[in-house]
């Protein structure tokens, strides 16, 4: 008797289990339906819809050898939200990727660069020309660069000032990635050294007709964006170079998060600063990405936006941004494709979006860590 209630009880716990990993899969992967301001901890759920599909799958696998019918649990869920893993995981085996470009295609590229590794380019000089060279070797048309460095002021590059504080002007990078066209956006207060900006640059081989930068409350790095309008041929493109808000993890943060624990009071405080950014981050992305959709839809061309969303691609951000637009890996890329270097390799949060004008021919991520980001690139061709 003793043993079959048991029996019963564990039974009844695992499917209760299983129907709330279900019900928390499918709100991860439906997040964009959440409101920030009311349901920021579903964003938490989208963060980890990769890890609650394992979840169900160990289900479905428990349930196909103990009790067949129970499994009807993760089969369903699994189906309903079989678009959003589509996104995360498209199902293709291999994606070849030719460095040598037709020329028909516009090669875009997108790449969180962290500063060009200005803070430390005097210990390791040779990551900048290491970067540089990356970018010169794939030969991108279209340069889309977040949390970009360099200066735009022109100096004497004969005086001792110049050589003790100046990183790449516009200028020399504008010159080594032969790409004579660029619009460099950047807020004075977070200057580096003397006469270097911190901001967002699109470059371009193709002629810019137009460049606008956007702003909106509360007026800091997160909250600006910036579009150029670029011309190829006969055709006229509107290029979108986003950033949207990071979690601002210290390395406090992140040494907790690889080793959480609440068995002190001090362990719960580091819990709290950790959950407290990601409501902020949550909350943040969510109206950047709103402003950013208005001005997309504003857009008289076709689109392409480029930039690091720190989001991943079943999250209010990526669905709202990528509303009616294709995004290159989902079209070319395979695996998880992930884009940020640390903290878990589920983070595929760079990206390059198009209006459907386009068809995308090939995709790529170079896996070379010279920043924290990889940078993504994509072959696209507009349709006639």
């Amino acid at each position: 008797m003793p043993k079959s209630i048991f029996r019963r009880l564990s039974k009844k716990f695992m499917i209760t289990v299983n129907s709330l990993v279900a019900v928390c899969f499918l709100m991860g992967c439906y997040g964009k339906f959440f409101s920030a301001y009311k349901w920021w901890p579903v964003s938490l759920l989208s963060l980890g819809a990769f890890y609650l599909l394992i979840l169900l799958l160990l289900f479905l696998s428990f349930w196909i050898f103990i009790k067949p019918g129970w499994s009807f649990i993760s089969i369903i869920a699994i189906a309903l939200a079989f678009s959003p893993i589509s996104r995360i995981i498209p199902f293709r085996l291999n994606a070849d990727f030719s460095i040598n470009k037709n020329p028909f295609n516009i090669r875009v590229m997108s790449w969180n660069v962290a500063q060009f590794d200005v803070l430390y380019n005097k210990r390791s000089p040779e990551t900048r020309d290491k970067m540089v060279d990356l970018i010169n070797e794939y030969q991108p048309d279209i340069a889309c660069f977040q949390e970009m460095v360099a200066g735009d002021t022109l100096v004497n590059l004969n005086t001792p000032y110049y050589r003790k504080y100046s990183f790449f002007s516009v200028y020399e990078f504008s010159a080594k990635l032969k790409m004579p066209y660029y619009f460099y956006t950047y807020d004075f207060r977070d200057d580096f050294l003397n006469h270097q900006h911190f901001g967002t640059m699109i470059f371009s081989k193709y002629p810019v007709v137009k460049k606008q930068a956007l702003s909106f409350y509360p007026y800091d790095y997160n909250s600006n964006f910036q579009y150029a309008d670029i011309v190829k041929g006969t055709d006229t493109i509107r290029v979108f170079n986003i950033h949207l808000q990071s979690m601002k993890f210290s390395q406090g943060n992140l040494s907790y998060i690889e080793n959480p624990s609440i068995e002190s009071k001090q362990d719960l405080q580091k819990s709290k600063s950790v959950i407290d950014k990601f409501k902020t981050a949550f909350i943040k992305r969510k109206v950047q990405a709103d402003h950013i959709r208005a001005e997309i839809d504003k857009s008289p061309y076709p689109v392409i936006v480029c930039g690091d969303l720190n989001d991943v691609p079943n999250s209010y951000a990526y669905q709202t941004i990528g509303d009616n637009l294709q995004n290159a890996f989902e079209e070319k890329g395979t695996g998880l494709g992930r884009t940020f270097t640390g903290i878990a390799p589920t983070l595929r949060i760079d990206n390059i979006f198009m209006s459907k004008a386009f068809t995308v021919n090939q995709y790529c991520r170079v896996t070379k860590k010279l920043s924290d980001h990889f940078p993504v690139i994509a072959d696209i061709v507009k349709e006639k």
